[in-house]
């Protein structure tokens, strides 16, 4: 019997591609007195290039932005506290999230939430995002002192939402840090399609948060007690 869903946040529910995209152009418009002297379209492609799809900490990005643009208006501390204070602004989700966040709830699974990330950060984002009542639980790899892949963060959700990993299903964009992880403790991963990689051992691949529900139901239909 499945009774919890449980997802990723940054390219799962967070179209962070896009939010990205839209955070840095308007960052640069924002600061054009300072940062004016590049050309816009090689602080927004480098700074991208170097954020590396959020697995480098903006510091660093910063830092590296400001030696390559000999930028002297404005610290590297400064454009980070602004990237901290303004990303939630400008927060993307996939389309039809929020759809399916009621019809899972609607039909009594309980919700979770497992990200890696800055505390604060993360859930301000969940909230820019208008999901953070959806989740019984949410896990930020901050605050818990540890981060998927590791186990643990996985059965720490487990155990708040007082279910079994086989009866709870992982949603994820990343194959070894969501997928493959969640399934080492037992539990089903679906993967949320990404254009970055290919052949993902997954239970099930969604394009679309809105197959989620149907894919659901069909595991209940597969198990003799109903969902």
């Amino acid at each position: 019997m499945i009774k919890a869903v449980i997802f990723d946040l940054d390219g799962t529910l967070l179209n962070r591609d896009e939010s990205v995209k839209m955070f840095i152009q308007k960052q640069y418009e924002r600061l054009i007195k300072l940062v004016g002297h590049i050309p816009k379209e090689r602080y927004v492609r480098r700074f991208i290039e170097l954020d590396n799809r959020g697995y480098d900490w903006k510091d660093k990005v910063y830092q590296q932005l400001v030696n390559e643009f000999d930028i002297t208006n404005i610290t590297s501390e400064e454009l980070l506290q602004d990237y901290i204070s303004q990303f939630k602004i400008h927060c993307i989700s996939f389309p039809n999230l929020i759809s399916m966040l009621e019809e899972l709830r609607a039909n009594k699974l309980v919700l979770g939430l497992i990200t890696n990330g800055k505390g604060q950060f993360q859930m301000d984002n969940i909230t820019a995002l208008g999901i953070r009542d959806y989740f019984q639980t949410i896990l930020v790899s901050e605050w818990e002192g540890v981060k998927k892949p590791d186990p643990q963060i996985f059965k720490r959700a487990l155990d708040q939402l007082n279910v079994l990993p086989y009866e709870s299903i992982f949603v994820g964009d990343h194959p070894d840090n969501d997928i493959k992880a969640a399934q080492n403790v037992g539990m089903k991963g679906i993967w949320k399609k990404d254009f970055q990689w290919n052949n993902v051992k997954a239970d099930f691949i969604v394009d679309d948060l809105a197959e989620l529900p149907l894919i659901i139901g069909e595991l209940c239909q597969q198990i003799i007690e109903p969902c």
